[in-house]
Protein backbone atom coordinates (compact mmCIF):
# COMPACT_ATOMS: atom_id res chain seq x y z
CA UNK A 1 0.00 0.00 0.00
CA UNK A 2 2.87 2.33 0.96
CA UNK A 3 4.50 1.53 -2.91
CA UNK A 4 0.96 2.26 -4.38
CA UNK A 5 1.10 5.83 -2.36
CA UNK A 6 4.50 6.64 -3.34
CA UNK A 7 4.12 6.01 -6.86
CA UNK A 8 0.51 7.94 -6.71
CA UNK A 9 2.65 10.81 -5.34
CA UNK A 10 5.33 10.78 -7.75
CA UNK A 11 3.13 10.34 -10.80
CA UNK A 12 0.92 14.14 -9.26
CA UNK A 13 4.57 15.71 -8.74
CA UNK A 14 5.74 15.02 -12.11
CA UNK A 15 2.05 15.99 -13.71
CA UNK A 16 2.25 19.15 -11.40
CA UNK A 17 5.79 19.99 -12.96
CA UNK A 18 4.76 19.76 -16.11
CA UNK A 19 1.56 21.81 -15.96
CA UNK A 20 4.68 24.35 -14.06
CA UNK A 21 6.99 24.44 -16.98
CA UNK A 22 4.49 25.35 -19.37
CA UNK A 23 3.28 27.67 -17.20
CA UNK A 24 6.73 29.53 -16.81
CA UNK A 25 7.13 29.53 -20.19
CA UNK A 26 4.25 31.68 -20.81
CA UNK A 27 4.80 35.50 -22.29
CA UNK A 28 1.99 36.99 -20.30
CA UNK A 29 -0.12 35.76 -17.20
CA UNK A 30 -3.02 37.81 -18.71
CA UNK A 31 -6.70 36.12 -19.00
CA UNK A 32 -6.29 33.96 -22.28
CA UNK A 33 -7.64 31.12 -23.77
CA UNK A 34 -4.13 29.58 -23.68
CA UNK A 35 -3.60 30.92 -20.01
CA UNK A 36 -7.19 29.28 -18.65
CA UNK A 37 -6.69 26.44 -20.31
CA UNK A 38 -3.04 25.70 -18.47
CA UNK A 39 -4.73 27.06 -14.74
CA UNK A 40 -7.45 24.76 -14.98
CA UNK A 41 -5.76 21.68 -15.67
CA UNK A 42 -3.74 22.47 -12.35
CA UNK A 43 -6.51 22.90 -10.78
CA UNK A 44 -8.05 19.74 -12.06
CA UNK A 45 -4.45 18.40 -11.34
CA UNK A 46 -4.82 19.02 -7.34
CA UNK A 47 -8.11 18.96 -6.54
CA UNK A 48 -8.21 14.82 -6.08
CA UNK A 49 -7.56 13.83 -2.26
CA UNK A 50 -3.99 12.62 -2.23
CA UNK A 51 -1.86 11.98 1.27
CA UNK A 52 0.84 14.04 0.36
CA UNK A 53 2.81 16.22 2.78
CA UNK A 54 4.58 18.90 0.32
CA UNK A 55 7.06 19.67 3.23
CA UNK A 56 8.67 16.21 3.11
CA UNK A 57 9.36 16.78 -0.88
CA UNK A 58 12.66 17.45 -2.10
CA UNK A 59 14.28 20.64 -2.38
CA UNK A 60 13.99 21.00 -6.11
CA UNK A 61 10.27 20.43 -6.01
CA UNK A 62 9.54 22.82 -2.97
CA UNK A 63 11.25 25.30 -5.24
CA UNK A 64 9.08 24.47 -7.57
CA UNK A 65 6.16 24.58 -5.63
CA UNK A 66 7.28 28.28 -4.27
CA UNK A 67 7.42 29.47 -7.96
CA UNK A 68 4.27 28.11 -9.36
CA UNK A 69 2.11 29.82 -6.01
CA UNK A 70 3.63 33.14 -7.12
CA UNK A 71 2.50 32.40 -10.43
CA UNK A 72 -0.90 31.67 -9.64
CA UNK A 73 -0.96 34.78 -7.67
CA UNK A 74 0.06 36.85 -10.38
CA UNK A 75 -2.37 35.45 -12.88
CA UNK A 76 -5.05 35.95 -10.37
CA UNK A 77 -4.47 39.63 -9.95
CA UNK A 78 -4.23 40.44 -13.71
CA UNK A 79 -7.84 38.74 -13.93
CA UNK A 80 -8.58 40.76 -10.60
CA UNK A 81 -8.23 43.56 -12.31
CA UNK A 82 -9.53 43.24 -15.66
CA UNK A 83 -13.11 42.80 -14.00
CA UNK A 84 -12.16 45.21 -11.16
CA UNK A 85 -11.76 47.89 -14.41
CA UNK A 86 -15.16 46.69 -16.19
CA UNK A 87 -17.50 46.93 -13.36
CA UNK A 88 -15.84 50.33 -12.66
CA UNK A 89 -16.97 51.37 -16.09
CA UNK A 90 -21.10 51.17 -14.73
CA UNK A 91 -22.46 54.00 -12.83
CA UNK A 92 -23.68 51.25 -9.98
CA UNK A 93 -20.37 49.01 -10.28
CA UNK A 94 -22.62 46.35 -7.48
CA UNK A 95 -25.57 46.36 -9.34
CA UNK A 96 -23.52 44.41 -11.55
CA UNK A 97 -21.16 41.58 -9.41
CA UNK A 98 -22.53 38.46 -11.23
CA UNK A 99 -20.85 39.65 -14.82
CA UNK A 100 -17.68 38.32 -12.84
CA UNK A 101 -17.85 34.19 -13.77
CA UNK A 102 -17.26 33.04 -10.43
CA UNK A 103 -19.32 35.41 -8.49
CA UNK A 104 -21.44 32.86 -6.66
CA UNK A 105 -18.08 30.87 -5.74
CA UNK A 106 -17.38 34.29 -3.78
CA UNK A 107 -20.43 33.28 -2.29
CA UNK A 108 -20.42 29.77 -1.60
CA UNK A 109 -16.51 30.63 0.44
CA UNK A 110 -17.98 33.44 2.83
CA UNK A 111 -20.77 31.43 3.66
CA UNK A 112 -18.71 28.48 4.57
CA UNK A 113 -16.19 31.24 6.71
CA UNK A 114 -18.81 32.95 8.20
CA UNK A 115 -20.38 29.74 9.22
CA UNK A 116 -17.61 28.76 10.90
CA UNK A 117 -16.70 31.79 12.39
CA UNK A 118 -19.79 32.88 13.91
CA UNK A 119 -19.82 30.13 16.41
CA UNK A 120 -17.28 32.38 18.07
CA UNK A 121 -17.84 36.00 16.89
CA UNK A 122 -21.77 36.26 15.88
CA UNK A 123 -22.11 40.16 15.34
CA UNK A 124 -18.37 41.66 15.01
CA UNK A 125 -18.89 45.29 15.00
CA UNK A 126 -15.08 45.55 13.27
CA UNK A 127 -13.66 43.30 10.71
CA UNK A 128 -10.13 43.97 8.95
CA UNK A 129 -9.33 41.89 5.63
CA UNK A 130 -5.53 41.79 4.86
CA UNK A 131 -4.75 40.70 1.39
CA UNK A 132 -7.89 42.27 -0.26
CA UNK A 133 -6.54 42.71 -3.50
CA UNK A 134 -8.54 45.14 -6.42
CA UNK A 135 -11.99 42.88 -6.66
CA UNK A 136 -12.79 42.39 -2.85
CA UNK A 137 -15.58 40.19 -3.49
CA UNK A 138 -14.80 38.68 -0.12
CA UNK A 139 -15.28 41.61 1.99
CA UNK A 140 -18.43 42.79 -0.30
CA UNK A 141 -19.96 39.60 -0.10
CA UNK A 142 -19.11 39.96 3.56
CA UNK A 143 -20.78 42.81 3.96
CA UNK A 144 -23.74 42.68 2.21
CA UNK A 145 -24.68 38.66 3.39
CA UNK A 146 -23.14 37.98 6.83
CA UNK A 147 -21.99 41.15 9.29
CA UNK A 148 -23.95 43.29 11.07
CA UNK A 149 -25.62 46.57 8.71
CA UNK A 150 -23.74 48.88 11.38
CA UNK A 151 -20.07 47.08 10.92
CA UNK A 152 -17.48 48.37 9.42
CA UNK A 153 -14.57 46.22 6.95
CA UNK A 154 -10.88 47.80 6.86
CA UNK A 155 -9.08 46.52 3.73
CA UNK A 156 -5.26 46.41 3.38
CA UNK A 157 -3.60 45.93 0.51
CA UNK A 158 0.18 47.17 -0.43
CA UNK A 159 -0.74 48.21 -3.54
CA UNK A 160 -2.20 51.25 -4.00
CA UNK A 161 -3.65 51.02 -7.40
CA UNK A 162 -5.29 48.04 -5.85
CA UNK A 163 -7.01 49.89 -3.41
CA UNK A 164 -7.87 52.49 -5.89
CA UNK A 165 -9.79 50.16 -8.06
CA UNK A 166 -11.75 48.53 -4.78
CA UNK A 167 -12.29 51.88 -4.60
CA UNK A 168 -14.51 52.60 -7.22
CA UNK A 169 -16.18 49.53 -6.88
CA UNK A 170 -17.81 51.14 -3.49
CA UNK A 171 -18.10 54.81 -4.79
CA UNK A 172 -21.46 56.80 -4.24
CA UNK A 173 -22.50 55.38 -1.10
CA UNK A 174 -19.25 53.77 0.29
CA UNK A 175 -21.63 50.98 0.90
CA UNK A 176 -23.09 47.49 -0.16
CA UNK A 177 -26.72 45.68 0.67
CA UNK A 178 -26.70 46.24 4.18
CA UNK A 179 -25.33 49.03 5.13
CA UNK A 180 -21.95 47.67 6.00
CA UNK A 181 -19.25 50.33 5.35
CA UNK A 182 -15.93 49.47 3.74
CA UNK A 183 -12.41 51.15 3.56
CA UNK A 184 -9.24 50.50 1.83
CA UNK A 185 -5.84 51.17 3.51
CA UNK A 186 -2.86 51.10 1.57
CA UNK A 187 -0.34 49.29 3.82
CA UNK A 188 1.81 46.15 4.82
CA UNK A 189 -0.16 44.64 7.89
CA UNK A 190 3.51 44.24 9.41
CA UNK A 191 3.35 48.38 9.53
CA UNK A 192 0.03 48.09 10.88
CA UNK A 193 -0.12 47.96 15.32
CA UNK A 194 -2.00 49.69 17.15
CA UNK A 195 -5.50 49.89 14.76
CA UNK A 196 -5.00 46.00 14.91
CA UNK A 197 -6.56 46.61 18.44
CA UNK A 198 -9.21 47.49 17.31
CA UNK A 199 -11.08 44.66 15.19
CA UNK A 200 -13.17 41.81 16.54
CA UNK A 201 -12.28 39.74 13.66
CA UNK A 202 -9.22 39.52 11.29
CA UNK A 203 -9.42 37.89 7.74
CA UNK A 204 -6.20 37.01 6.31
CA UNK A 205 -6.08 36.09 2.91
CA UNK A 206 -4.63 32.88 1.25
CA UNK A 207 -1.35 34.75 -0.62
CA UNK A 208 -0.22 37.31 1.86
CA UNK A 209 2.79 35.36 2.50
CA UNK A 210 3.99 32.93 0.07
CA UNK A 211 6.87 31.64 1.50
CA UNK A 212 6.26 29.56 4.48
CA UNK A 213 8.79 31.95 6.75
CA UNK A 214 6.91 35.57 5.30
CA UNK A 215 3.99 34.07 6.65
CA UNK A 216 4.84 33.03 10.24
CA UNK A 217 6.10 36.32 10.67
CA UNK A 218 2.86 37.75 9.08
CA UNK A 219 1.06 35.22 11.85
CA UNK A 220 2.98 36.39 14.55
CA UNK A 221 2.48 40.16 13.76
CA UNK A 222 -0.69 39.54 14.24
CA UNK A 223 -0.63 37.79 17.52
CA UNK A 224 1.23 40.37 19.01
CA UNK A 225 -0.97 43.38 18.09
CA UNK A 226 -4.48 42.12 17.68
CA UNK A 227 -6.38 42.66 20.57
CA UNK A 228 -7.30 40.00 23.77
CA UNK A 229 -10.28 37.71 22.48
CA UNK A 230 -10.21 38.92 18.68
CA UNK A 231 -10.43 36.30 16.10
CA UNK A 232 -8.47 35.38 13.19
CA UNK A 233 -9.78 33.51 10.05
CA UNK A 234 -6.94 32.16 7.99
CA UNK A 235 -7.17 30.59 4.66
CA UNK A 236 -4.70 28.19 3.88
CA UNK A 237 -4.25 24.59 1.78
CA UNK A 238 -4.00 20.93 2.86
CA UNK A 239 -2.48 18.33 0.63
CA UNK A 240 -2.16 18.53 -3.25
CA UNK A 241 -3.77 21.59 -2.56
CA UNK A 242 -0.64 23.13 -1.23
CA UNK A 243 0.67 23.31 -4.56
CA UNK A 244 -1.81 25.89 -5.30
CA UNK A 245 -2.14 28.03 -1.98
CA UNK A 246 0.89 28.40 0.77
CA UNK A 247 0.27 26.38 4.07
CA UNK A 248 -0.91 27.62 7.28
CA UNK A 249 -0.32 25.43 10.14
CA UNK A 250 -2.19 24.91 12.81
CA UNK A 251 0.42 23.61 15.56
CA UNK A 252 3.45 25.16 13.85
CA UNK A 253 2.50 28.37 12.75
CA UNK A 254 -0.20 30.16 15.38
CA UNK A 255 1.23 29.84 18.49
CA UNK A 256 -0.15 32.90 19.50
CA UNK A 257 -3.36 31.70 18.90
CA UNK A 258 -5.98 29.22 20.54
CA UNK A 259 -7.24 26.99 17.42
CA UNK A 260 -10.70 26.39 17.70
CA UNK A 261 -11.67 24.84 13.97
CA UNK A 262 -10.05 23.89 11.12
CA UNK A 263 -11.93 23.07 7.97
CA UNK A 264 -10.13 20.89 5.73
CA UNK A 265 -12.13 20.04 2.56
CA UNK A 266 -12.75 17.06 0.90
CA UNK A 267 -14.64 18.18 -2.63
CA UNK A 268 -13.58 20.99 -5.11
CA UNK A 269 -13.19 23.38 -2.47
CA UNK A 270 -9.26 24.12 -2.17
CA UNK A 271 -8.92 26.54 0.50
CA UNK A 272 -8.85 24.68 3.97
CA UNK A 273 -10.25 27.66 6.43
CA UNK A 274 -8.47 28.21 9.97
CA UNK A 275 -10.29 29.75 12.72
CA UNK A 276 -8.27 30.66 15.92
CA UNK A 277 -9.00 33.03 18.74
CA UNK A 278 -6.39 35.37 20.68
CA UNK A 279 -6.24 34.23 24.20
CA UNK A 280 -7.80 36.81 26.81
CA UNK A 281 -4.72 35.76 29.77
CA UNK A 282 -1.41 36.36 29.57
CA UNK A 283 -0.12 33.35 28.33
CA UNK A 284 -1.04 30.89 25.34
CA UNK A 285 -2.74 27.82 25.11
CA UNK A 286 -0.92 25.05 22.95
CA UNK A 287 -3.35 24.84 19.56
CA UNK A 288 -6.33 22.99 20.12
CA UNK A 289 -6.44 19.63 18.02
CA UNK A 290 -7.75 20.17 14.36
CA UNK A 291 -11.40 19.55 13.17
CA UNK A 292 -11.84 18.24 10.28
CA UNK A 293 -14.97 19.23 8.80
CA UNK A 294 -15.29 18.27 5.06
CA UNK A 295 -18.26 20.23 3.16
CA UNK A 296 -19.62 18.91 -0.01
CA UNK A 297 -21.74 22.02 -1.26
CA UNK A 298 -20.73 24.37 0.59
CA UNK A 299 -17.18 25.75 -0.67
CA UNK A 300 -15.88 26.92 -4.02
CA UNK A 301 -12.49 26.79 -6.13
CA UNK A 302 -11.54 29.83 -4.17
CA UNK A 303 -8.71 31.36 -6.00
CA UNK A 304 -8.48 29.42 -9.36
CA UNK A 305 -12.07 29.50 -9.51
CA UNK A 306 -11.57 33.49 -10.84
CA UNK A 307 -8.40 32.66 -13.61
CA UNK A 308 -10.87 32.06 -16.20
CA UNK A 309 -11.57 28.17 -16.28
CA UNK A 310 -15.06 26.40 -16.20
CA UNK A 311 -16.48 25.98 -12.62
CA UNK A 312 -16.26 23.22 -11.45
CA UNK A 313 -19.05 22.87 -8.29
Amino acid sequence: MGGENEEGEMMLVQRISGIYERISKLGSLSPSEEVDGLFTELVHACIPVVAIEVRELSPEVQAMRTKLIKLCGEAEGLLECHYSDLLASFDNPLDHLELFPYYNNYVKLSHLEYTLLARYAPAPARVAFVGSGPLPLSSIVLAARHVPASAQIDNYDVDAAANERARRLVRGDGGVPGGARLEFHTADVMDVTLALRGYDVVFLAALVGVEREEKARVVEHLARHMAPGAVLVARSAHGARAFLYPVVDPAEDLKGFEVLTVHHPADEVINSVIVARKPTHGGVHPPAPAVLRPCKRCGMVQGFHHLGHESII
